[in-house]
C-alpha cells in the first residue's frame, strides 16, 4: 500500500505541474442534460445505483453506456477508451466515469495516467464518481466535477421533476404577470393619447402647423432677399474695382507706348538728318564709315535731310581707322 500511495502522489504532482488539474480548464455541468454517457462495468452495482436515482428523479432520460472493466489489468486503457468513444459519438451532454467502492488495489485503474489524460482531453464535461466518499483518485482531480458516490453523481446530473415543474410554473406565473402589467400600461398609454388635444381638436393642430409653415416661408424669403441684395452689392463693388483697375492698367500701357514711341522717333535716321547731320554712301549704296573706304576719283553720295548730293573724291584725308567702327561718320560738310 505504501508503494501505491507513493506512486499516487508522484503522478499527482507531475500532472498537477502540467496544469491538468487547473480549475480554469474545468467545464460546467449542464443543468438538464438530454442524454448521459456512463463509463463503467455494465454488471456493476454503480450502474444500478445510477439507474435507481435517474428513475426516481427524471425517468425517461437518455443513457448511453460505454462498457469498460473497472478493475484489474487493462482496465485503465478500457476506461480511457470508453471516454474517447463517447466523445467520438458526440450525442451525450455529460459523462460519468464510475464504479463502486473497494480497496486501493481495486480502485487503482482510476489512478493510472491514461485515464487522467483521457478525462482531461474530453470535450464533454466529465464527472468522476469512484468508490465511496473517503476515496480519492487521480480521475477525481482530472474530472470537471467529483461526486463522492455513483448515486451522488446521478443526483448532480439531474434535478427532481417536481423541482423543474415548480420552477416552470413560477416562470410562467411571472411571465403572465408581466404580460398583464404590460397590457395595462399600453392600454393606459393608448387612452392618454386618444384623449390628447391632438385627437380632440385636429383642426386646430392643422391650423397651427399651417401658420408655422407660412411663418417659416416668410422668414426664408426675407433671408433669401437679403442674401441676394448682399450679393448684388458685392458684384457691383467688384465691377467698379475691376473697371478702375483696367483704367489704371490702360493708362500705364498708354504711357509706356508713348515713351517707346518717343525713343523710337529719336532713333529714326531722318530725325538725325533733320538736326543738320548727313550720311555718305559709296557707289554701291553702303554707308562710309571712314575716309579710307574710298579712293580719289570715286563718286560718292551725300544724303541730307532734304535731298542728296553727288560728289567726286579728290583726296582722302585722315585715313586712320576710327576707334568705334560701328558709329557712322556724321559729316556736316557733306564730303
Amino acid at each position: 500500500r505504501g508503494v501505491l500511495l507513493e506512486r499516487f502522489e508522484r503522478l499527482k504532482r507531475r500532472l498537477e505541474a502540467e496544469g491538468l488539474f487547473d480549475a480554469r480548464r474545468k467545464k460546467p455541468i449542464p443543468l438538464l442534460p438530454r442524454r448521459i454517457g456512463i463509463v463503467t462495468s455494465p454488471t456493476g452495482a454503480a450502474l444500478r445505483d445510477i439507474f435507481n436515482v435517474l428513475g426516481r428523479r427524471f425517468s425517461g432520460l437518455g443513457v448511453v453506456i460505454s462498457p469498460a472493466r473497472v478493475q484489474g489489468e487493462g482496465a485503465a486503457e478500457e476506461i480511457a477508451e470508453g471516454v474517447r468513444r463517447l466523445n467520438a459519438y458526440g450525442e451525450v451532454d455529460v459523462i460519468i466515469v464510475t464504479r463502486g467502492g473497494g480497496s486501493l488495489d481495486d480502485l487503482w485503474c482510476f489512478n493510472e495516467e491514461p485515464v487522467a489524460r483521457a478525462i482531461a482531453a474530453s470535450r464533454i464535461p466529465v464527472i468522476s464518481a469512484v468508490g465511496h466518499q473517503i476515496d480519492y483518485t487521480i480521475a477525481d482531480f482530472a474530472a470537471d466535477l467529483r461526486a463522492p458516490t455513483p448515486s451522488a453523481a446521478a443526483e448532480l446530473v439531474v434535478g427532481r421533476k417536481a423541482e423543474f415543474r415548480d420552477r416552470i410554473k413560477g416562470l410562467a406565473a411571472r411571465m403572465d404577470r408581466s404580460l398583464r402589467l404590460k397590457a395595462a400600461e399600453m392600454r393606459a398609454r393608448f387612452n392618454r393619447v386618444a384623449s390628447s388635444y391632438v385627437f380632440r381638436e385636429p383642426g386646430h393642430l392643422v391650423g397651427r402647423c399651417r401658420e408655422s409653415v407660412s411663418h417659416c416661408r416668410e422668414l426664408c424669403l426675407l433671408r433669401l432677399k437679403g442674401d441676394l441684395d448682399d450679393r448684388r452689392r458685392r458684384v457691383d463693388d467688384l465691377e467698379s474695382a475691376l473697371l478702375h483697375m483696367l483704367e489704371l492698367r490702360s493708362r500705364a500701357i498708354r504711357q509706356r507706348v508713348d515713351g517707346l514711341g518717343s525713343r523710337l522717333a529719336s532713333l529714326n535716321p531722318s530725325a538725325v538728318l533733320a538736326r543738320g547731320y548727313s550720311m555718305t554712301l559709296d557707289r554701291s549704296g553702303r554707308a562710309l564709315l571712314s575716309a579710307a573706304g574710298v579712293r580719289p576719283g570715286e563718286e560718292i553720295v551725300t544724303v541730307l535731310y532734304r535731298g542728296r548730293l553727288k560728289s567726286v573724291v579728290r583726296a582722302a584725308m585722315g585715313k586712320a581707322t576710327p576707334s568705334r567702327q560701328e558709329e557712322p561718320d556724321e559729316d556736316r560738310s557733306g564730303g
